[in-house]
Order: structure tokens, then sequence, then C-alpha cells
């Protein structure tokens, strides 16, 4: 049975793809169309619409904190220390599927605010778990 360390980092990883899957999905359609030339694309989505820049931003900010998290995750499930992440591991990824949503639906000032509140829980999580994780080391 697998813990709910390991559940959390492959539903990150999954997320991640999951994002990255709509986008180029999308990117495809606007090509097949004839929206968009093949090369026509940016990273960040700069010359699609709104709600394709966000998806590139959600993207990107999952890849910029998957080291982090995948690290500690890692690092509990690697050195048997799992009942330190297991308990808030569900609850980390939570928030990081919920920050993602809100980033794609809007970045009103209200949205910004609700999602810099899940951000702040998964750091809140990823402090914990590297302060215990070098307690026990």
């Amino acid at each position: 049975m697998s813990s709910a360390s390991a559940i959390a980092l492959t539903a990150f990883i999954a997320w991640t793809l999951l994002l990255l899957s709509l986008m180029e999905v999308i990117r495809a359609q606007l090509v097949l169309r004839g929206k968009v030339p093949a090369n026509g694309f940016t990273p960040d989505n700069a010359n699609l619409s709104p709600f394709m820049q966000r998806l590139a931003r959600a993207h990107a900010n999952c890849l910029e904190n998957l080291p982090i998290f995948a690290g500690l995750l890692l690092i509990a499930i690697a050195t048997d220390h799992i009942a330190i992440t297991d308990p808030l591991a569900y609850l980390f990824i939570g928030a990081r599927v919920f920050q993602s949503l809100v980033h794609l639906a809007s970045v009103s000032s209200t949205a910004v605010t609700i999602r810099f509140t899940a951000y702040s829980v998964q750091i809140a999580i990823g402090l914990y778990w590297t302060f215990k994780l070098l307690a026990v080391a």
C-alpha cells in the first residue's frame, strides 16, 4: 500500500503534467485552426488569451515548486520517515491544486489573496516537514 507521501508526490507530478497537457492541447488546436503558427508561441503565452497566460504561469509555478516539495517527500520516503510527511500530505496537495485552480480562474485582488493563502499553507507545511526531517537526521 502506498503512503500518503507517495500519493501526494505522484499527484503533484500528475497535476503538473495535466496543466502542461491542457496547455499543449489548446496550443495544438490553435495551430490546427490556423490562429497561431507552430512557432508563434512564447513560454509565457504572452501573445495568447488571458486564460492561456494564467495556465502558463500556473504550470510554471508547479515546476518552480516541485523540486522543493518532491525533495522533502522523497527524503521522507527514502529514510522511512513518512510519519512526518503523511499526516499533512493530502492537505499539501489539496492546497497546491486549489492554488492552481484559483490561478486559472482569475487574477482579481481577491483571487490573488486566496491563491497566496493556499500557497502559504504549502510553505508552512514545507517548513514544518523540513524542520522535522532535520531533527531526525
